[in-house]
């Protein structure tokens, strides 16, 4: 998370639905001796007190011991800010490039599940992530050839991420002036689809 309270001041139900709406994760697994990252899906429960995933046996976070201390690193859209951007120079002097960006982290602990929740899980993800995509009808394990998804299922374990703090970082320019901000939403709104994202979202703040 950035160390400016400028680029932190985003609502915790903004961070969480940025979170449910990104649907993947990094999770850390802390243990003193190297850290572990892996990305997989997930699925918030509805107060966001936990969350619930999968991984592969082999991996080791799926090896880490009950509740393993770990973090949820969730990473949005983002894009380079030229300092040509804000003016003439003689209006903004001495600054330079920098980087808009949103992140969500989500603290908390990972706990094994017993393995007959896998089913429930991994359908309720499924059925989450499906129904996402527009102009289909949704994936279900009905079309699976009779026996097939058990033995895929055999290569994970189901787990339960137990959700404390959260923290969020929205750095949109807030250390600017609402006038600078204009100007580089402007200049973002003429580039590709991750700077005009980060372009609605200054915009957005400004109102």
């Amino acid at each position: 998370m950035h160390p400016n309270p400028a680029f932190r001041q985003t609502p915790r139900d903004r961070n969480l639905a940025f979170a449910r709406a990104r649907g993947r994760r990094h999770p850390v697994d802390q243990r003193p001796r190297r850290p572990a990252r892996r990305t997989s899906p997930f699925l918030l429960n509805d107060d966001a007190s936990r969350a619930d995933l999968h991984l592969v046996r082999s991996n080791l976070i799926a090896r880490a011991t009950l509740r393993a201390s770990a973090l949820i690193a969730i990473s949005g859209t983002d894009a380079c800010i030229s300092p040509d951007w804000y003016g003439p120079h003689s209006e903004v002097p001495d600054q330079v490039p920098t980087w808009n960006y949103v992140a969500v982290h989500l603290h908390g602990h990972l706990e094994a599940l017993p393995e007959d929740a896998m089913r429930g899980d991994v359908d309720a993800l499924s059925a989450e992530h499906e129904a996402r995509i527009a102009g289909k009808r949704s994936w279900t394990r009905a079309k699976m050839t009779e026996g097939a998804m058990p033995r895929m299922m055999r290569m994970i374990l189901p787990f339960r991420f137990r959700v404390a703090p959260v923290e969020g970082t929205g750095k949109l320019n807030q250390n600017k002036t609402g006038e600078i901000r204009s100007r580089a939403a402007q200049a973002l709104s003429q580039g590709n689809a991750s700077a005009q994202e980060i372009a609605a979202l200054i915009r957005r703040d400004l109102g």
